[in-house]
């Protein structure tokens, strides 16, 4: 974080971001997110599926690049939210959001790495 950035926080400048309106169907592939969890889109996602996740909250991710740091729902329990019937939709979001975890970041050191000849 930069002195500019630390600056802002120290003042509370920040401005939450506000929730786009709802698009068309996001491609397979694509991600959407809540909050801080993220959901990478698979083959099988019903228009149905779409609008309840919609109404939820999600939307597609639309900032690159996106810095945010979001805990991944497992593509598992997508795969079963897309294939189950409409009533079992809210039951298996809430158990795959419980489910979600964080990825670790990876660092690479900034120490410069000797090689003997």
């Amino acid at each position: 974080m930069g002195a500019y950035d630390a600056f802002r926080t120290m003042l509370d400048i920040r401005r939450r971001r506000e929730r786009r309106p709802a698009g068309r169907r996001p491609s397979i592939g694509a991600k959407i997110v809540l909050d801080d969890f993220r959901i990478t889109v698979q083959a099988g996602m019903s228009e149905g599926v779409w609008q309840f996740l919609v109404q939820a909250g999600f939307r597609e991710a639309s900032h690159r690049p996106d810095r945010r740091h979001y805990r991944d729902v497992p593509p598992s329990l997508i795969a079963e939210l897309f294939d189950a019937p409409p009533e079992e939709w809210k039951a298996l979001l809430m158990v795959a959001l419980q489910e979600a975890s964080k990825r670790p970041r990876v660092r690479f050191g900034t120490r410069s790495v000797r090689v003997d000849s």
